[in-house]
């Protein structure tokens, strides 16, 4: 197998371990395909290496149908990081909070652990001003309050789903850099649709064919957007601003889920 190599010799900790783990645990429910992990150590890790090819419609439903039954394989709470990890966890450059036991309230976890922390951590840098700061804090009381908790169980979710996350190969979709815990399904649907996606239409529609939403998930995407949002705030800088400022509008506009 060729291999293919990470190296980051000022990496934090625990960093390609903490890769290595997520990317295991969500290989092992069976669902969309992982990249293999073939080594790693402190400053390194080795992965199998892939062969690029061009997305298609069919790989596209049938990845939407693997990330379904990747999430399906669930988490003990929200918030948790991978099983059998206790080090620290990551979401690229950026600590990511996970909790061993605890979270099981989705708003109240996503808002605390998942939005405010970045959103306050762009404000101190410059990135989000004042009065646009006050309508995330706003939308994140919301989402604490629990009237847009649905009863959905908590996700193995990948955490980090962006396009450059999915790699398109002759044998279909395979998954990288994850950043994974514990979470809501519908927020790797709408990092995709973020930050674009081949074939995401299909991706979806694969997705629900597969395991379907609750009614209403297009309104929902920008709730589910609050976290990479706030999370390119604080790495990235002040063109994520307006961006996060109306997702947190969206979320207030939101009916109460019907769980809620």
């Amino acid at each position: 197998m060729r291999v293919f190599t990470k190296r980051r010799p000022d990496a934090p900790g625990g960093f390609f371990e903490a890769e290595a783990a997520g990317l295991r645990w969500l290989g092992a429910a069976g669902g969309a395909r992982v990249v293999a992990v073939l080594g790693v150590e402190p400053g390194r890790i080795d992965l199998e290496a892939l062969r690029p090819a061009r997305p298609t419609v069919d790989w596209a439903a049938a990845f939407g149908r693997g990330l379904a039954t990747t999430h399906a394989a669930g988490a003990d709470a929200f918030g948790v990081p991978p099983a059998g990890w206790s080090g620290p966890t990551f979401i690229g450059n950026q600590a990511l909070s996970t909790r061993p036991s605890g979270w099981r309230a989705w708003g109240a976890f996503y808002a605390g652990h998942r939005v405010l922390p970045y959103a306050d951590r762009a404000a101190q840098r410059g990135s989000i001003g004042a009065a646009d700061l006050d309508v995330v804090r706003a939308a994140c009381d919301r989402l604490a309050g629990g009237d847009l908790d649905d009863g959905e169980p908590p996700a193995r979710i990948h955490g980090d789903l962006w396009n450059g996350n999915v790699q398109w190969t002759g044998a279909g979709c395979v998954l990288i850099d994850p950043a994974a815990s514990g979470g809501h399904r519908e927020t790797d649907l709408a990092m995709l649709a973020l930050f674009g996606c081949p074939f995401l239409d299909e991706i979806v529609a694969g997705y629900d064919d597969a395991r379907p939403f609750l009614p209403g998930r297009e309104q929902r995407v920008g709730m589910h957007q609050l976290h990479p949002l706030a999370v390119h705030a604080a790495s990235h800088g002040p063109a994520y601003a307006a961006p996060l400022v109306a997702a947190a509008r969206s979320t207030l506009d939101l009916p109460a889920a019907a769980c809620g």
